[in-house]
Parts: C-alpha cells; structure tokens; sequence
C-alpha cells in the first residue's frame, strides 16, 4: 500500500451498473460482461468503488475482476439464494468487512418464471478503509430490489419493494450514525419520489446524488402519468440521458429497440439512433444515494473554495449516465441498463459551523425528519391488503393439499375393487401426480406463506411505531405552533 493510498483521498469516484448476466437467458452474455471490465479498466480517471447488479456467475465477475484489477484490486462477489444474488462489488481500498442481507420479503416461490424469490436478493455490504484516521470509513451497501410487474399502485409486488427500501434505509442510517461515508447504489426499481425512493431518502440522511445537482429532472418516463401531470414537453432521447438521468428503457439502448432494428444489427448493419429522437419510455431506475456521516450531503458548487475548517466531509461534484458505448464487434449494448457515475468530493465546515439545535434533533442527533402520518397509514393499508391476500392464499393451498390427500386415499382404496388392472393404473398415475402437487402446495401454504406472515408482522410494527414518532412530532410542532400564535396574541 502506497503513501497516497494511507492518506484520505481528495475525491472518491462511485460507479454502479445493472450488468443484465442472466444465465442461459441473457444474450451474449459473457461477451458483454467481459467488455464491461474493459471498459470501467478505461474510464479516466478511474473509478474507486464499483457495484455491480446481476453479475449472476463466478465467471463473469472473474472476468471483470481480471479487467481492473489493476485499478479494482480488492473485491467480493455475493453469495445468496438458490441462483446467487447477483451482487458485487469492487474496490481501490482493502474491505475490511462484508456481509450479504437477505430482504424478508423479496416475492413468491410459485412466480418462478420470475425468479426474484429464488436468486436471494438483499443488500450487499462492505466497509471500505480509504485513509488512516479512524473515521475514514466508507460503508458501500449494493442491492437490487424487486422487479416491478406493473405499473405502481396496482403492482403486486409493491409491498415487497416497500419492506426491502426500509431494510436498506435501515443499515444506511446506521452506518451514518456511527459517522461513516455511506454510499447506497444499485437498481433499486424505482421511479425518482415514489414510496420505495422518500422512504430512503426520509429515513436517511442520505440523498439520491441525481436530485441534488437535477432536481428538477423527470420523475418517471414521459409515458407514465405521473410524469404526464407536469405537462413537460416530450424528451428527447440525449435530453433524458443527461438531464433525467435515465438509466433504463432508453431509445438509445440497442436492447431496447424493436424487432426490426435489432434483426438489422443481428446481420452486421451499424445501426444509429440520433440522439434527438422523441424518449417516451426512458426512466431511472439506477441510483448512487450518498450521506456523510452525519452531515446532509450536499453539491458543492464550481466556484465554491474550500475553507479553512474543524470539521470536513463530503460533497457531490458531479453525476452522469455512463456506458452508453456498443460492444465493438457485437454491436449491440453492453447491458440493457446505463450505469450511473459520481464524483464525492472532500469538502469542509467552516470552524465556526454550528449544528442544528438539540430541539430539531431525534436522540441519534440526527434532524428528525419522518413522513407525513397519511403516508405511514398508506403503507399500513398496504401491509394490510397484502397479508389478507396471503392468508386467503395459505387457505386455499392448504385446502387444496387436504383434498389431493383424501382423493389419494380414495384412489387406493378404489384399485381394491377396478376389474381392470389399465383402470387401476390411471388411478394410481392420478392420484400420484394430484398428492404430489398438493403436498408442494401445502408446503408453501404451510411454511413459505408462514414465513412471510411473520415477516410482514415485523414490517407493520415498524411501520406503526414510525407512524405513533411521527404522530408524537406533529403533536409537539401543534402545541408549539399554539404557542408562538397565543405570544404573538398577547403581544410577546
């Protein structure tokens, strides 16, 4: 380890990318994955952290490992679920800690054409050392949340997505309570100010890097009706990259693009999309989240100097959609996602900085910040929705294992009395595959269902015990209120 590498960097360079590595189902697989190592290997200056979404194989990450080593030397790729969790991450600085979290709630066994259930998504977490004073710390959490199936509310998976935002948001507020960098990146399968993007950003100091330098970029793709009601002219495909940030669904995207085009570039044809083409469909869904410490992160501006301080943290210099370069001899794009790319830069309180009052903070010395108590009670309602559904379905799959076991027993006591033995046979080929599907169907009635009541348990008395914090604020911030107006009244 060099001298430089012991003192605490000027800048920290973060890159997150959903790879799309898919087993047997992704195409050109390996070949894409193998090029995404050249390419973070190129990128000037290099990036100090790296996290990858859905690099499902040891071979891929391997792959990519052997591509930047010289940059990325140290590294960990996660062990999760029946498939892997498809989760990585790469690092200048030794790790010094890791550990892979399993959300309780991430979808149904029985949607096994989806997959979310068996590959074990969670967060992937690693404590990163990038200088030698104690508080040179960065805590790097990677995930992928579950997949949305359908437009929000009407998704059925929203309530998983939900339960696995306030996991993460979680270990974030607890890496920043112990005064650590925290950098949160992945796919998080959402739109910018949904339920899943405030709770992160609610619950946290941390904040979405894109909002802070473009708030005023789109809040889903110019198709949805969310976005719609901002009445925002149509984007152009380059406006949406370098003002929305959209990282998904781009008209730029090779893997995106319709049957015709995708059979013109299959044959060898360079196809090109101008820049300027209307983007109804791009949004993002990619996000580097970021706090330091205990300190609300915030974008330092060009021309802002850097004072003589006691205390120093972290900005935001800058944010940008990368990887948007095609395969060269494939053509095609290196992943059906854009990556997202931000420079934190050490920036610095004046010595005279003073915290905020003890009045406006919560007993971690963080300023108390919660949701409104409408938006608690939504979540609460869906919780609710959600688990009359899961006791209806653990009912009818435990009715239907109850009745494959009597029509089993009534089959064995039927061949008794068949006169053909072809008669018996069928009843016996039957009843076999009938009790065979029933005990599956108990068995996720019985324990899969089960378990993800318990799991929902958890997640709606943490819901209502945030509801009952925000219940006692609103009452405090009244009574005050109430206060200041009867002064004000009697001429105080």
């Amino acid at each position: 380890m060099t001298k430089d590498d012991l003192n605490a960097p000027p800048t920290i360079r973060v890159f997150s990318l959903n790879c799309w590595g898919l087993k047997f189902l992704a195409k050109y697989r390996h070949e894409r994955l193998s090029e995404i190592g050249n390419q973070i290997a190129a990128i000037s200056p290099p990036p100090d952290i790296v996290g990858l979404q859905e690099c499902w194989t040891q071979q891929d990450y391997l792959a990519i490992r052997e591509k930047t080593e010289h940059i990325l030397p140290h590294g960990k790729f996660y062990h999760s679920g029946i498939f892997g969790g498809g989760l990585a991450i790469l690092s200048r600085w030794p790790i010094e800690e890791s550990s892979m979290w399993r959300y309780p709630l991430n979808g149904r066994p029985t949607a096994f054409f989806r997959g979310d259930w068996f590959v074990g998504k969670g967060v992937a977490c690693a404590r990163v050392r990038f200088g030698r004073r104690r508080k040179d710390v960065a805590e790097i959490f990677c995930t992928h949340l579950h997949a949305p199936y359908e437009a929000e509310p009407n998704d059925s998976y929203i309530c998983h997505r939900t339960a696995q935002a306030w996991e993460i948001a979680k270990l974030m507020r607890g890496a920043a309570e112990r005064g650590h960098l925290v950098i949160g990146l992945g796919d998080f399968n959402m739109i910018p100010l949904s339920l899943a993007h405030r709770i992160i950003e609610t619950h946290t100091p941390c904040r979405d890097v894109w909002r802070l330098l473009h708030p005023d970029s789109s809040i889903g793709a110019a198709k949805d009706p969310v976005e719609r009601k901002r009445e925002r002219p149509m984007p152009t495909a380059e406006y949406s990259i370098k003002e929305n940030g959209a990282t998904c669904d781009s008209a730029l995207n090779t893997w995106r693009w319709n049957e015709a085009h995708r059979k013109r570039l299959e044959k060898g044809e360079d196809v090109v999309i101008e820049p300027v083409v209307e983007d109804p469909r791009a949004k993002r869904l990619d996000y580097i989240f970021f706090s330091s410490g205990e300190h609300s992160p915030t974008a330092l501006s060009k021309s802002e100097s850097r004072p003589s301080a006691e205390v120093d943290t972290w900005a935001l210099q800058d944010v940008k959609v990368g990887m948007m370069m095609r395969h060269p001899e494939l053509k095609c794009s290196l992943s059906d996602h854009f990556s997202v790319e931000a420079t934190l830069v050490r920036s610095a309180y004046p010595a005279d900085y003073s915290r905020p009052s003890s009045s406006s903070l919560d007993e971690a010395g963080f300023k108390s910040s919660l949701l409104p108590v409408a938006v608690y009670d939504e979540i609460l309602g869906m919780i609710l929705k959600y688990t009359a559904r899961e006791y209806r379905q653990r009912r009818l799959r435990l009715a239907h294992f109850g009745t494959e076991l009597a029509l089993a027993i009534a089959c064995l006591i039927g061949v008794w009395w068949v006169p053909h033995n072809f008669v018996a046979f069928i009843l016996m080929l039957v009843s076999s595959l009938g009790l065979a599907a029933g005990v599956i169907d108990g068995l996720i009635g019985g324990l899969f269902v089960g378990s993800e009541l318990r799991a929902l348990r958890e997640f709606d008395w943490e819901i209502r015990n945030a509801r009952a914090k925000a219940v006692a604020e609103k009452s405090t911030g009244d009574t005050k209120a109430g206060v200041v107006t009867n002064d004000k009244q009697n001429g105080v």
